[in-house]
C-alpha cells in the first residue's frame, strides 16, 4: 500500500501533508490580519468568494518568522470540517510513498503532536502533518469567534 503526501518546504524543512487532504496550489494573494484569531493565525484570504484562515505554520513549528513574499504558495487544505490555508516558502510536488517506508509519529515520540508519521524518502525525511489536529479545541472556538466578528451574516 502507498500513500500520496503534497511536500512543500519551509525554511530548507520539507513537510507534507496527504495528498486527500489537499484541495488547491496558490501564489500567496494579500493576507488581510484577523484580530482576536490565535496567535498562529496569519490572517484571511479570499479564494474565490470563500474566506478561509491562513496557518502561520512557521509560528506553528516554532521556525523563523519570514515576511510574506510574492514567491510563496498557499496550499488550501481540509482540516476536518474547516477549510484551511498553510502559507509554504515553495511546494515541491507530490510524492507516492510504500507505507512501509512510513513510521509512526508516535512510535518515534509520544509528544510528537501534528504529525502523523515520517517518510523516509531517497533524499531525505518529510514530516507528514495531520491537519485535523493543528487547532485544539480551545483555539478552534477563538477563530470561531474571531471570524464571526470579522464576517458578520
Amino acid at each position: 500500500m502507498t500513500i500520496v503526501i503534497s511536500v512543500f518546504e519551509l525554511f530548507s524543512y520539507r513537510y507534507a501533508i496527504p495528498m486527500a487532504d489537499t484541495r488547491e496550489i496558490f501564489r500567496v494573494p494579500s493576507i488581510v490580519p484577523l484580530p482576536k484569531a490565535p496567535l498562529f493565525i496569519e490572517g484571511i484570504v479570499n479564494i474565490r468568494g470563500a474566506v478561509i484562515p491562513v496557518f502561520d505554520v512557521r509560528k506553528r513549528f516554532r521556525l523563523p518568522k519570514k515576511a510574506p513574499h510574492p514567491a510563496d504558495h498557499l496550499v488550501v487544505a481540509q482540516a476536518g470540517p474547516r477549510l484551511v490555508a498553510l502559507r509554504v516558502d515553495r511546494v515541491l510536488g507530490i510524492e507516492e510513498v510504500d507505507l512501509e517506508h512510513v513510521e509512526d509519529a508516535a512510535a518515534i515520540t509520544p509528544q510528537m503532536t501534528y504529525v502523523t508519521g515520517v517518510a523516509k524518502l531517497p533524499n531525505g525525511l518529510v514530516l507528514i502533518h495531520d491537519l485535523r489536529t493543528f487547532l485544539a479545541d480551545s483555539e478552534a472556538l477563538q477563530l470561531d469567534r474571531a471570524l464571526d466578528e470579522a464576517l458578520p451574516q
